[in-house]
């Protein structure tokens, strides 16, 4: 065999190669570890509690105050965070600072979990007395279907 020829088998068994593992991911779903796929957290808590067409317009409003709040604290998170960096371009840092703004940091993310706990709170607050059982097993998933994937790490 000359050079073209394994030059070309092999592109094609490549090729194949490439195509089969689209289609097995195609197949199976390449699920998320633990979250089942094709659902978003709003559908997640409309199927598991089977809120009524009442509880899902409240469930929207409450989405849409968590969606704010969220948004704007990460904005606040953003720009903290740019103050913070922008010191390293300093000939030496102010330490003062550095600290000051780790505190603003904290406390954001601080304001954060608490407006996440008073969503679940509200949402709780909008069931029926025999939707809190399916509630209650809902906190028990909470940390695994709105839990974000570990981002990679950076060296």
């Amino acid at each position: 065999m000359d050079k073209i020829k394994v030059l070309t088998f092999a592109v094609i068994a490549l090729l194949l190669l490439n195509f089969g593992t689209l289609g097995f991911l195609l197949i199976t779903g390449a699920k998320q570890e633990g979250r089942p796929p094709r659902h978003n957290p709003k559908q997640i808590i409309i199927e598991k509690l089977n809120l009524d067409a009442t509880q899902q317009e409240a469930y929207q409003k409450l989405i849409d105050w968590h969606r704010s709040t969220i948004d704007s604290l990460d904005q606040q998170i953003r720009e903290t965070k740019n103050k913070l960096y922008s010191q390293l371009a300093q000939n030496k840092v102010d330490t003062k600072v550095k600290d000051s703004l780790i505190l603003v940091l904290a406390n954001d993310q601080k304001r954060i979990e608490q407006t996440h706990f008073k969503h679940f709170q509200d949402i709780k607050n909008i069931c029926k007395p025999e939707q809190l059982i399916k509630f209650k097993s809902l906190t028990e998933e909470l940390s695994r279907i709105f839990g974000k994937p570990p981002k990679p790490r950076h060296e």
